[in-house]
């Protein structure tokens, strides 16, 4: 793998939240399927390295505002927020980090409350560019929507992307595969985090 650059390359999170995958998400497809391939263990070790290396680690998040203005709650994706008014509500322990991420003060949290992907109508970019960076480590969920829309609107910015393919899930799981090697490898450089973290230490 070609080498990363400590001053340009940031590790780019996307919803790795406990209402979204991890233990209060309502529907569990995503988090068994997290916990059969050890996703969060190795996207937290891959948020460490980063950041023991002194990469800019940004996580990108998803909320609800109490009287749901800026979201289109007509989406399937949630349906669940439809019948439960507290789900992925602002502040709430649903809207946070999956433990195993432990983040850091040091994190930059872009938080959304609109889309199903974290550049347009966000900080985001704006973010980046002014912390000089030009690559993208990207894990988190999901290879369904989320993951493969960071990567496709990254490469739109003109950002050189790097997913983590050992720290990123869809379902089901095999489709998930087939979209890494359909339709994210012809954009994105697919790498793993043991070979992230040892090019981070060179």
């Amino acid at each position: 793998m070609r080498r990363v650059s400590l001053e340009t390359t940031a590790v780019v999170t996307m919803e790795l939240q406990r209402g979204i995958c991890g233990d209060l998400a309502s529907i569990h497809t995503l988090g068994d399927a997290m916990l059969e391939r050890g996703i969060a263990q190795r996207a937290g070790r891959l948020v460490v390295g980063a950041r023991q290396a002194g990469l800019t680690i940004v996580h990108c998040t998803f909320s609800l505002r109490p009287d749901r203005l800026g979201t289109d709650m007509s989406l399937p994706l949630l349906r669940a927020a439809q019948s439960d008014p507290g789900y992925l509500l602002d502040g709430t322990a649903s809207t946070e980090l999956l433990p195993e991420i432990v983040p850091d003060t040091s994190d930059i949290i872009c938080n959304r409350h609109h889309g199903v992907s974290p550049f347009a109508g966000t900080d985001l970019d704006a973010i980046l560019g002014r912390h000089g960076i030009d690559t993208l480590v990207v894990a988190g969920v999901s290879l369904n929507v989320g993951i493969t829309g960071l990567a496709i609107e990254a490469v739109n910015y003109g950002y050189r992307v790097l997913v983590a393919r050992d720290a990123v899930i869809g379902v089901p799981v095999a489709y998930g595969d087939e979209v890494l090697r359909n339709s994210l490898a012809p954009i994105a450089t697919l790498t793993e985090v043991d070979d992230l973290i040892a090019a981070l230490a060179q």
